[in-house]
């Protein structure tokens, strides 16, 4: 970590989606501010941020960020957060590269933890369309060849796997990717 401190995404899970619990970016980008982190920036209204931080690790700036969202806005968001590694990390290890280029078909899963074994055989079970996933640690990339909106096994996921998580779709993750190079330098 530099003496200016460590980039981190924070994505936010259950805000701006179908005009409920609404967040503006610009006042999520000034409350994080007013936390003491640099560099802010948003993307898109899902709810996604790079920032540094001059201390913590992504843990810890998980449950500082809910409690003060929680605080601020009245009502939760499940927030994760992630360093530029591991950002890093999801890129280089998608099983898809293939359909990468297609970043509307192609989706990555941020999980809280890391599914047992058992939890994505359960999850397999339940995978009979044209989808495919593939899990590596804590993420779920799914393959969704029609889209997510059409996808019938994605709406299964959440409530099937019983890992709490939030998706991106490819061309947020890269971009997310790219703020956060530049947020730190790289």
């Amino acid at each position: 970590m530099s003496d200016r401190g460590k980039v981190f995404v924070a994505l936010f899970s259950g805000i701006n989606v179908g005009g409920n619990r609404i967040v503006k970016m610009a006042e999520l980008r000034s409350f994080l501010g007013e936390l003491g982190f640099a560099d802010v920036a948003t993307y898109v209204q899902s709810g996604n941020a790079v920032f540094r931080a001059g201390r913590g690790d992504a843990a810890s700036l998980t449950r500082q960020l809910e409690a003060a969202f929680e605080k601020k806005w009245g009502f939760h968001s499940r927030i994760m957060v992630r360093d530029l590694g591991w950002f890093e990390r999801l890129v280089k290890e998608n099983p898809y590269p293939d359909v990468a280029r297609d970043p509307a078909k192609l989706h990555a899963y941020v999980l809280e933890r890391a599914p047992t074994a058992d939890e994505i055989a359960r999850l397999a079970e339940k995978c009979t369309g044209p989808e495919s996933f593939e899990v590596k640690g804590d993420v779920l990339y799914l393959h969704a060849p029609d889209g997510l909106g059409k996808s019938v096994f994605a709406n299964l996921i959440p409530r099937t796997l019983k890992v709490p998580g939030t998706a991106r779709n490819w061309r947020t993750v890269l971009t997310l990717l790219e703020m956060a190079g530049q947020a730190s330098g790289n």
